[in-house]
């Protein structure tokens, strides 16, 4: 395998931790006094304070881009309990106990920057680094938010639980027992990132590791887009996409044509990449149970889901692995048990080569122009902007599908192609039996705003497809799974399939025991153990 260029953030003072007093009550970085040339050492700790953890096994096993193999595969007891939606027991690098530490460590260095800035007067030359600590804070938070909360929905955010926000240095640890409401939370991460906005800056050596002005301006529209404020997450992706998408989108004609796993891994993280808006590396082995290793074989993008719901799946640009226009189908690898795109590297950083032994890393590009894309996609739908959304997808079908393939053409999507597209097909079941069963086209029970049937469901189907399929090992499909209401399920060997309702309560993680037992309030259950908060009818598509 081949080295990765790769930005090695420091390791903080704590890594362990063992309860909710812990994740808060410690100088995240005693190796220097900030009070003397802030300048200088408060940017330098910022670098410390991007997260070394990640939600993406965490999700991805949540989603229905997985499913069950059989017995007769392995599994991390990890991944088992996340894919029948049980509470996490173990406390490992992908564990919901390690995301929530590392996540809340994050603020709290951020915090202690912000903290120093102010004591030093928050002069004008640490401008970007307050906005930096900020949007640091803010990610942090919304990254916990989309973990361990549920979707944001207006009419229920004062009843859902949202989490305790830090938003200084603390030292009264029995102030974080409080988690508030979900209302609470967003506002106080809208409020970290308008304050940033104005001040964020390029001037990093490497800016693709730093929140640069347009990951600034893409981690803003998929908040408002998740927020629900569609104009603002139009005018935000605006700044990152500039006159002409198409000039800073991923060229998968070039991508499909490297020689292989390795040269694609660098090439897709490459920060000279204008779609690659930040980078970011955690400690975590998602990109070996996600990715192109048999690690861990039974809960997996298999090839059943492959052909059926994401890559190869029936849709305006082709169908399998050959008759099919998207660049995706002839660059996947795997097995029957296991189809991967290499989107996702894996690196490995030996403490003791001789030994064999080190720290397993996942490389994420966790906000790209082809998202942000897809977000302004989604807003300008909802906004009933159907041409500026349908100039999106195309540019998005341009970047991701060759212009002809045999006897098939790169379509042009249409609002009349569309709805002629998913009107012929049935929905899909939540429990399908069979492959016949499956379809791209879901039931959508939004959470808190309505879909209208016909031309506005029919687009929003094609773009949460498009999501789906770049998000395929990433975990970003949940997201989408909660804010619609999708009902799936996760077939299980010889047993009964879980099933994933409307407003589920399982979409929120179970936060860790530990820090339960310190006092903090856990995500409320049904009483059934498989049934959704809300199933009424109230909230599908009208």
């Amino acid at each position: 395998m081949k080295n990765f260029k790769y930005i090695a953030f420091s390791l903080l003072a704590v890594l362990a931790m063992s309860s909710c007093d812990d994740f808060l009550d410690k100088n995240p970085d005693d190796r220097a006094e900030l009070t003397t040339d802030p300048e200088t050492k408060i940017p330098s700790l910022l670098v410390s304070a991007y997260p070394s953890a990640t939600p993406i096994l965490i999700n991805e096993m949540l989603t229905d881009n997985v499913t069950d193999n059989g017995k007769q595969y392995s599994s991390t007891l990890t991944m088992e309990e996340l894919y029948r939606f049980k509470d996490v027991t173990e406390t490992g690098n992908d564990s919901p106990y390690q995301l929530w530490n590392k996540l809340y460590q994050s603020v709290a260095v951020a915090n202690q920057a912000l903290d120093a800035a102010e004591k030093a007067g928050n002069p004008a030359s640490l401008k970007a680094s307050i906005a930096e600590a900020k949007l640091i804070r803010a990610y942090s938070m919304f990254t916990l938010a989309n973990t361990f909360c549920m979707a944001y929905n207006p009419e229920k955010a004062d009843e859902y639980l949202g989490l305790y926000y830090p938003t200084h240095v603390v030292t009264d640890i029995t102030e974080a027992h409080e988690r508030g409401t979900l209302r609470e939370l967003y506002a106080q991460i809208n409020k970290d990132i308008e304050e940033a906005l104005p001040d964020v800056s390029d001037n990093y050596s490497a800016p693709k590791y730093h929140f640069n002005v347009k990951a600034a301006y893409a981690f803003a529209a998929r908040f408002n887009l998740f927020y629900m404020n569609y104009q603002k997450c139009v005018d935000y992706a605006d700044k990152v996409l500039g006159e002409i998408p198409a000039n800073v989108l991923r060229k998968y004609d070039a991508f499909s044509l490297l020689a292989g796993v390795d040269d694609m891994w660098n090439s897709y993280i490459n920060s000279s990449q204008s779609t690659n808006l930040l980078i970011l590396s955690a400690y975590s082995q998602a990109s070996v149970y996600c990715g192109l290793f048999s690690t861990s074989n039974r809960f997996r993008h298999n090839q059943t889901i492959c052909s059926y719901e994401t890559i190869w799946a029936g849709a305006p640009w082709g169908q399998g692995s050959s008759n099919n226009t998207l660049y995706f189908a002839k660059i996947c690898y795997g097995s029957n048990q296991g189809v991967y795109v290499p989107t996702l590297p894996y690196m490995f950083e030996y403490t003791d080569k001789v030994s064999g032994i080190g720290y397993s890393h996942t490389v994420d590009v966790v906000f790209t122009c082809e998202e942000t894309l897809l977000c302004r996609a989604e807003a300008k739908t909802m906004l009933h902007d159907y041409d500026g959304a349908l100039a999106d997808m195309n540019d998005w079908v341009k970047s991701h599908c060759r212009e002809e393939e045999g006897s098939l053409a790169r379509p042009t999507l249409t609002a009349a192609s569309l709805n002629s597209f998913y009107e012929a097909l049935d929905y899909a079941p939540a429990n399908p039996e069979g492959w016949r069963d499956r379809s791209i086209r879901k039931e959508f029970h939004p959470q808190g705003f309505v879909v209208e049937a016909g031309t506005q469901e029919n687009l929003l189907q094609m773009i949460l497809h498009m999501r789906r399929i770049d998000g395929v090992s990433h975990g970003t499909r949940f997201m989408d799974i909660k804010r619609y209401g999708i009902s799936f399920s996760h077939a299980l060997s010889g047993e009964d399939a879980v099933v994933f309702l409307p407003g589920d309560l399982r979409g929120a993680v179970q936060i860790p025991s530990d820090v339960m037992n310190a006092g903090v309030t856990p995500n409320p259950r049904n009483a059934g153990g498989n049934a959704g908060s809300d199933t009424s009818t109230d909230d599908n598509n009208e």
